[in-house]
């Protein structure tokens, strides 16, 4: 299928075309002995994901792990869905995220609040997944790929409050998530994801920290693909927050309201990513994984709780 790359050590790229776009959200199977979906995109992007995991011979009753590195919807929107096509298969999360895949109501009520109109065309609805069959993690855990290999999950908050990054131990790739940004491989962007409620800058900086110390071989972003400068691309990271951060503090600093402080920021970084330069689609489709608005908004929220106005 011309959506699935091979990575090397049985690990698949998933294009789950969330929206209809190409290269917004990546899926990952690890093809060992207990085969294992990491992320699985949105609930419209459920049918593309069974379907690659078929071309690839997981059929109903072989998947035996689902792991989402956090809830929100273009990551595990597709949960229920996918457990359903997969009637076998454990799904992981961290505890603070598992209530809300097993009754998604108040997580799917927060995002039309935010989404709108748009919630159905982008996200379509995370259907409920049976408790049961969800495995709550703690702080740190595992999960068993067989013949000894394991994802090892470490919480990575900063993102969202119920994050986690997930290490191979056979090839040494590590799962960022959204705990690290959002990198466009078509321009070699990276740029910060700080949407509210949960951004909090120095529990952000510190999962990055703890990234590198993990000693990753390679990062893999579900915004979008592998990277492999582990060491220069998290310290881009680290860099991106604090750029974002001092820009919306100045903007908060001088008065603004939200809209004025978005387009404030949104003008002073524009230079600093090749996509906003590129042509018209690949600069939608950045926005779009990282929109201003949203990473304004979340760094907007963290300074009235930090600051106390």
């Amino acid at each position: 299928m011309d959506n699935v790359r091979p990575l090397g050590g049985d690990v698949y790229e998933i294009d789950t075309r969330m929206a209809g776009f190409s290269g917004i959200t990546a899926g990952y199977l690890i093809l060992g002995d207990r085969p294992c979906l990491v992320e699985t995109g949105t609930s419209t992007s459920a049918p593309v994901v069974r379907d690659a995991l078929s071309s690839l011979g997981v059929g109903p009753d072989d998947l035996a792990t689902v792991v989402v590195t956090h809830i929100h919807l273009d990551h595990a929107g597709g949960v229920g869905d996918i457990a359903t096509y997969f009637p076998s298969a454990e799904i992981v999360v961290h505890e603070k995220g598992a209530r809300h895949l097993a009754d998604p109501s108040r997580l799917m009520a927060s995002a039309k609040m935010v989404w709108g109109d748009k919630l159905d065309v982008l996200f379509g609805e995370l259907a409920p997944t049976d408790a049961a069959r969800i495995r709550a993690l703690g702080d740190i855990g595992e999960v068993d790929l067989g013949s000894g290999r394991t994802l090892a999950s470490h919480y990575s908050p900063g993102h969202a409050k119920h994050h986690v990054g997930l290490l191979d131990s056979l090839t040494g790739d590590l799962y960022v998530g959204d705990a690290a940004g959002v990198y466009l491989p078509e321009t070699g962007d990276l740029r910060p994801a700080t949407p509210p409620p949960d951004f909090d800058l120095a529990v952000a900086l510190d999962s990055i920290a703890l990234f590198g110390a993990l000693g990753p071989q390679r990062l893999l972003f579900s915004h979008y693909g592998p990277v492999e400068a582990v060491t220069d691309t998290l310290a881009r990271s680290a860099e991106e927050l604090r750029v974002w951060v001092d820009l919306t503090k100045q903007a908060r600093t001088a008065g603004l309201d939200l809209d004025h402080a978005i387009a404030m920021v949104r003008d002073r970084t524009r230079e600093r990513y090749a996509a906003l330069r590129s042509d018209d689609a690949t600069a939608e489709k950045f926005e779009l994984l990282s929109g201003a608005p949203a990473n304004v908004s979340g760094i907007m929220h963290w300074l009235d709780k930090v600051e106390g106005q």
